[in-house]
């Protein structure tokens, strides 16, 4: 089949084409943004990407159109699909029936960490013998993909809550067949669809209630509405629960971990007995949690213990979480996805307890619709708390944010920032902030920076800075 991305650039989209393009399938898409590393993965793949969104791409015709959760009524090449009456679906939809169908899926959702766990879950199946297909948000760096295709019978994907497509306003996740489902966490979010935590709650619950009675729910009892709403099914909930966490009441449990510039080292119990000792690279508490969640998965699908700690120990990470872009005179710049403010902050402790002597800087860019409406303005005010100097960016597309509510005041934030005895500066974009912050630099300093989209590039444009001052 000849299918056509509108929207190719999105994590999950680009992913698609490349899980199709596996399948044989001729794949074309369009964007109107393209920045890496989804462009540069399609561009490997030899995926042709379409500049800009144009009726004419539609021709020669598509068998099928796939529509991403971001593109709208209006856009010329959705309008030209309706008109032709052409065969169009969302991205879940297409998941769901060419990969999942008649297979063992694992399904990770949650406020934070999706990425990342199932990243880890893809490795740590893999390292035990699963040979899984899977579908992850971001390039884990394991594989050096966010998709894999294989003949197993065995699919890890991450599940998002954010809505489907404009003729689909329910979550992705509803449509990913969980047999065993993760749930991290539950915070609000995507405050542009969901009006409050009530309504993102009753999506978590929704998925939960898909996982049939031969699987798991594997919940994360660290989280209070995680919590709330497992215990709101009562005796209806028709399925195995495996409860995490780092707090008493928790079936399995991370406990003595340890942290250093290398590794992270910790046990796990499980009803209150010693399970074993692990070690991963990855760093702070809440990816101890996230190694957690995918043991109890991988347990139930039969991986060793051993497997399991040789892959954990072996695991690369995602790219864009924590990851080292460079190290230039003794300045070490790091980029995150961070952009709610619980990511922001716990991103932050982490970073705090690797570098433990270092000067820690963080530079955000409000870019998610989260982190760009007014809703997280006292949260945003404490999520700093662990660095030691903050700049903050404007708000990305300021004008389309008032279309939506109060934009989040920066000028009140780093007001609020200063009051906490740190400099605290904003500026208006990457190549401002370059300028202010690189003479400031000294050996020792981590730069952390967050952002959820490209940033202007300011991660190689502060590399590159460092090289030639």
């Amino acid at each position: 089949m000849h299918y056509h991305l509108i929207g190719i650039c999105g994590t999950a989209m680009a992913s698609l084409a490349g899980m199709l393009q596996a399948r044989g399938h001729h794949v074309t898409g369009s964007d109107a943004n393209v920045y890496p590393p989804m462009s540069t993965m399609l561009q490997e793949l030899g995926i042709k990407v379409l500049l800009g969104f144009k009726r004419e791409h539609l021709t020669p015709q598509p068998d099928c159109v796939i529509v991403g959760n971001a593109i709208p009524r209006g856009n010329p090449e959705v309008e030209e699909t309706l008109n032709r009456k052409l065969l169009y679906r969302s991205q879940a939809e297409v998941v769901k029936e060419e990969f999942i169908r008649g297979r063992h899926s694992l399904a990770v959702a949650g406020t934070h960490g999706k990425t990342t766990t199932t990243s880890i879950a893809a490795w740590v199946m893999d390292q035990g013998g699963l040979d899984p297909a899977f579908l992850i948000g971001g390039v884990a760096q394991n594989f050096g993909l966010s998709f894999r295709v294989t003949g197993s019978d065995y699919f890890v994907i991450e599940a998002d809550e954010y809505d489907t497509a404009y003729f689909d306003k329910g979550p992705k996740f509803m449509h990913y067949l969980p047999e065993l489902a993760i749930v991290n966490n539950i915070e609000f979010d995507h405050a542009d669809i969901y009006p409050d935590l009530n309504a993102v709650k009753l999506a978590f619950r929704r998925f939960m209630n898909l996982v049939p009675e031969n699987g798991r729910l594997i919940a994360g009892w660290d989280s209070p509405h995680v919590r709330a709403v497992v215990e709101s099914f009562g005796q209806k909930l028709f399925t195995r629960l495996e409860t995490f966490g780092t707090e008493a009441g928790a079936k399995w449990q991370v406990r003595n971990a340890q942290f250093n510039e290398r590794a992270s080292r910790f046990e796990v119990f499980c009803e209150n007995e010693l399970w074993g000792e692990f070690e991963t690279p990855l760093l702070g508490e809440f990816n101890l949690l996230n190694c957690l969640a995918v043991m109890i998965a991988a347990d139930a699908w039969g991986v060793s213990k051993q497997k399991i700690r040789g892959a954990l120990a072996s695991f690369q990470n995602v790219k864009r979480r924590a990851e080292v872009r460079g190290e230039l005179r003794g300045i070490v710049v790091i980029d995150d996805f961070a952009h709610h403010p619980t990511a922001v902050r716990e991103t932050l402790r982490a970073l705090r307890a690797r570098y433990k002597d270092r000067r820690l800087i963080a530079v955000f860019e409000p870019r998610s619709w989260s982190s760009r409406l007014a809703v997280f303005q006292q949260d945003y005010a404490n999520a700093f708390s662990a660095a030691d100097y903050v700049v903050i960016a404007s708000v990305f597309d300021s004008q389309k944010v008032t279309e939506k509510g109060r934009a989040l005041d920066t000028r009140e934030l780093i007001e609020a920032i200063s009051q906490q005895g740190k400099p605290a500066f904003e500026l208006p974009d990457a190549d401002h902030i370059v300028t202010h912050i690189v003479p400031e630099l000294r050996p020792g300093d981590v730069v952390a920076i967050m952002s959820n989209g490209g940033f202007g590039g300011i991660h190689d444009k502060i590399l590159t800075a460092l090289h030639s001052d």
